[in-house]
């Protein structure tokens, strides 16, 4: 199917309709510097080893970063973590001075308060058309049992509803 004005809204309503988990995406740049954004292109790949997969667009300002890099960090956000979703997602180059985190005994940028992180070796990388899609495998992970995860919706993030929960 050719791409016109149409498709490309209607596929950009469609995909936007449908419910995902929320993660910010780190790394540090060869002159190792932070660099992350936020992704909702996320799925586990495989149990055995551990692996997971993201995208990201070519034209991205933080392509290259995460091109040369050697690995990533996935941070599942908490429900309260809406600032740093939307701060890791929009244009500014500052987004590290708007959150608390650190760098990790992998020498990745770490977010603090994520529901869950998953520290990755970059193991393959395929290009997909205007985005390439980065499998890494886990060697790493965590989670705080005491928060709950963000959801995405229609341009809208929050909690799991409470009639959601078991």
């Amino acid at each position: 199917m050719k791409s016109t004005g149409d498709t490309i809204q209607l596929y950009k309503e469609i995909m936007g309709s449908y419910p995902t988990g929320v993660t910010i995406v780190t790394t540090a740049d060869p002159q190792g510097e932070p660099v992350g954004l936020t992704v909702n292109s996320f799925t586990s790949v495989s149990i055995d080893p551990l692996l997971v997969l993201w995208c990201l667009d070519h034209r991205s300002g933080s392509f290259q970063a995460f091109q040369r890099s050697q690995g990533f960090a996935v941070h599942v956000l908490a429900a309260e973590q809406e600032a740093a979703c939307w701060a890791f997602a929009g244009k500014e180059t500052d987004r590290f001075s708007k959150i608390d985190w650190r760098w990790s005994e992998h020498q990745l940028p770490i977010i603090s308060g994520s529901f869950g992180l998953l520290q990755c070796k970059t193991v393959q990388k395929v290009e997909a058309g205007d985005h390439t899609i980065f499998i890494g495998e886990v060697v790493d992970l965590d989670r705080d049992e005491k928060k709950d995860p963000m959801l995405y919706y229609r341009r809208n993030v929050g909690a799991i509803p409470p009639d959601w929960k078991a």
